[in-house]
């Protein structure tokens, strides 16, 4: 027989590890692509991958805050397991809010980092556009992803 608990029953601490786990291979990806658009990250050289590296496990950090997020919102550790329009308008405006302050800080304030010609910036902000659609765009496949991965885990046979 094949029991399948009740999502509530995923603990916080599987929570953080499995968004973590997912998101860093899924930002990965997505900053070795957007790599040209920035200063210094035009080639295959070592650098250029563990800066892509560190990088992602940044953006990592940034799910959970997300996570955190609708974690105060919904009041349930598992409020992405079944997500409904609320659910993802929060993962929306937080990785929204996110990517701004992230750019804008990286960009603006710190000089972090510096972009190419070809980064279509943000009218009114001068940031990346395509690191700010990053943390919209990502996000609701890491936590669907993610859900998957632990409920299907959660499976325990009898």
């Amino acid at each position: 027989m094949t029991i399948k608990p009740g999502p509530s029953r995923a603990a916080p601490l599987w929570c953080f590890a499995a968004l973590f786990v997912v998101a860093v291979p899924f930002n990965y990806l997505w900053e070795r692509a957007q790599g040209l658009l920035f200063v210094g990250m035009d080639g295959g050289s070592a650098s250029t991958w563990l800066h892509c590296f560190i990088a992602s496990l940044g953006d990592g950090v940034l799910i959970w805050i997300i996570f955190v997020v609708g974690w105060i919102i919904f009041k349930r550790s598992d409020w992405f397991f079944y997500p409904g329009d609320l659910h993802y308008s929060v993962m929306l405006a937080a990785g929204l809010g996110l990517g701004v302050v992230v750019e804008w800080v990286g960009v603006r304030l710190i000089n972090r980092w510096t972009y190419t010609d070809q980064m279509p910036l943000i009218p009114g902000l001068a940031i990346g556009l395509v690191p700010v659609i990053q943390m919209v765009v990502l996000p609701p496949a890491i936590f669907v992803v993610a859900a998957v991965w632990l409920k299907h885990g959660s499976v325990n046979s009898k």
